[in-house]
């Protein structure tokens, strides 16, 4: 394929978070009730962390929020500018600024919804020993309208794309633009994928999120999401392989693609379930040793994989992606990483 056949060919939306990042101590995960390896959505007695934090601890503030990770990593691995799109809400601020420089720099083509009366949403990474926590306050990014979407220039993306890509989080904030982007997908045989993204969507939004399964060719997530999935499903397994084939074997919406499920677990094999079977892949060894934080390793992955099946590889080229791409972040702080992806 030609790079202009790549213009725009996938399109993110999502919640985009200034992730307020710092290595943080056991006194202050306890003191704001924080568990590690989760993501949940800030409460009031959340809010006085995110000055705490920069009080106490060194702060990195890095542009993030689930679906923007996994764009922003797309689009470092195809190497081919304006290749993805993003769209979401912020804040008429510096954090938004800030985030607009930083998403147009690493050459996604962004359309956000400035929003004039919230500030720009941000998420609270605390890391300990590697592992991260993140608490997101939405602020702005909560406030995304459908009617940004209908617009011509923001509704000339969707239409564009081949490739759609959102995480379970933006379930919480707009389920009817998330609907017009499915249905366009189904309608024009285009490629569906979300992330199940937190046990908490699994258990809190599982009717809006199975209004979505239908129409989902590739289901993203963790074991953790994964078992939370099955239990809230009544399924009665805490068998990640199990669950993996189960969700690719709930009913689809068009008969275009079969679907298929992708579960990664930390360390462990990557589980990919289609066509009723399993197939596991191994993930790069990493020493303790090298291992700087695990925030935006799920997204990464995502990125890394997108990048391969726009360009149509092979399931396992496409985990091998994921596998580099996340490998290269979970090195860094955030999700960040080199000028140029070392991939071939």
């Amino acid at each position: 394929m030609a790079s202009s056949d790549f213009d725009g060919i996938l399109l993110g939306m999502g919640n985009p978070l200034l992730d307020v990042s710092a290595v943080v101590d056991q006194e202050f995960l306890d003191k704001y009730d924080i568990t590690l390896n989760n993501a949940i959505l800030a409460e009031d007695k959340h809010l006085p962390m995110y000055d705490e934090m920069s009080e106490k601890f060194t702060v990195e503030y890095i542009a993030g929020g689930a679906t923007q990770n996994s764009i922003k990593v797309a689009q470092w691995m195809l190497q081919i500018p304006g290749a993805t799109s993003y769209m979401g809400s912020i804040g008429k601020d510096k954090y938004g600024e800030a985030m607009k420089k930083d998403a147009t720099a690493a050459g996604v083509n962004v359309h956000y919804h400035e929003d004039e009366s919230a500030g720009t949403g941000t998420c609270g990474v605390c890391v300990v020993g590697g592992e991260r926590s993140l608490i997101a306050n939405l602020s702005a990014a909560n406030c995304y309208k459908v009617e940004h979407l209908k617009k011509p220039e923001n509704w000339a993306l969707v239409e564009k794309a081949k490739f759609y890509y959102i995480a379970g989080f933006f379930l919480t904030v707009s389920p009817e633009s998330i609907q017009l982007v499915r249905e366009h997908a189904a309608a024009n045989n285009k490629v569906f994928t979300m992330n199940l993204s937190a046990p908490f969507i699994c258990e809190f939004f599982k009717d809006v999120q199975v209004k979505c399964l239908p129409y989902m060719d590739y289901v993203f997530g963790n074991e953790t999401e994964a078992r939370t999935f099955s239990r809230v499903h009544g399924w009665e397994t805490d068998d990640v392989e199990q669950i993996a084939i189960k969700i690719s074997q709930l009913p689809k919406a068009t008969g275009t693609y079969k679907r298929t499920t992708v579960i990664t677990q930390g360390a462990d094999p990557v589980v990919v379930a289609e066509d009723g079977k399993v197939k596991k892949y191994p993930v790069i060894p990493l020493p303790k040793e090298k291992l700087v934080d695990t925030n935006g390793a799920g997204d990464a992955f995502v990125g890394g994989f997108l990048s391969q099946l726009v360009h149509g590889k092979a399931i396992e080229e496409c985990v091998r992606a994921g596998c580099y791409a996340s490998n290269v972040v979970i090195q860094r702080s955030g999700c960040t990483y080199p000028e140029k992806p070392d991939f071939n």
